[in-house]
């Protein structure tokens, strides 16, 4: 074997009594590290991130370090399935116009927007669809389930719509999700008198009083806390959505809270 590797037996032999270089001590000690951060992330961190949280933690460690410690520990990031394009949904999609573009809401119930969010539950997703009134940014209606489907989508509207009563003519406008271009979803839009509108293609920013509610919402009471049962997801958002629409202040709106904004200007 030293002939093969072209190295002296002393040379083996010294090596063996070596034990352990200080090297991969520390690499043993940072991939217990990386561990803890890439589960706490929930399997998102990818080297970058990782790379990040280590220097901000004070571990002084090159990227390619990481991108190799990932490689052999097997740490792969979760990643989104490739999108596969399809003319005929193209099509489907294209019937339903954004009506928001050119129309301002200049009281409440005439343009609502939705959308659905991923929440983290005891090591599994929840999800959080939700009915804002475009005008206040009031939430009028929302639904949490165990499935992102149709059914969360019009839980959450027959809730608004009991809530505000709201007539025919309302511009309900949301994401191409299946979940709101469903038969099921707008037979019942067509039944309220409801005008069902959607985003552009590829222009995420046009429900973007959607994504800050989400935004807000997870930095206020998500982030930085661990759910292990959905009781209390559900108490946590039974609990922040009335704040977020009595108490807390909306620089959008002048600092007023949604319900105080609705008054002055009903």
């Amino acid at each position: 074997m030293c002939r093969l590797y072209g190295v002296t037996r002393a040379g083996y032999y010294a090596w063996r009594r070596r034990g352990e270089s200080r090297r991969h001590r520390g690499d043993q000690a940072l991939v217990l590290e990386m561990h803890r951060l890439f589960e706490a992330s929930g399997g998102t961190y990818g080297s970058p991130r990782l790379h990040r949280a280590l220097r901000e933690g004070g571990q002084r460690v090159g990227r390619k370090r990481i991108e190799r410690l990932m490689r052999a520990q097997g740490l792969r990031a979760r990643v989104a399935t490739l999108y596969h394009a399809n003319p005929g949904t193209h099509a489907f999609f294209k019937s339903i116009p954004n009506r928001v573009l050119d129309r301002l809401a200049v009281g409440p119930d005439q343009v609502w927007v939705g959308d659905i969010t991923y929440l983290r539950v005891g090591g599994q997703w929840r999800y959080l669809a939700v009915v804002m009134d475009k005008y206040s940014r009031r939430v009028v209606g929302w639904s949490l389930g165990r499935n992102k489907d149709v059914k969360l989508t019009l839980a959450s509207l027959n809730r608004a719509v009991f809530r505000r009563r709201p007539g025919a003519g309302v511009v309900f406008h949301t994401d191409r999700g299946i979940e709101y271009a469903a038969y099921a979803f707008r037979e019942r839009l067509a039944q309220l008198g409801f005008m069902q509108s959607m985003n552009r293609p590829g222009e995420l920013t046009d429900n973007a009083h959607m994504e800050s509610f989400f935004h807000s919402m997870k930095s206020d009471v998500i982030h930085g806390g661990v759910l292990e049962r959905e009781e209390q997801l559900a108490q946590l958002l039974s609990a922040y959505i009335p704040y977020y629409n009595g108490v807390r202040l909306h620089s959008s709106l002048g600092y007023c809270c949604p319900v105080d904004y609705e008054a002055q200007n009903a």
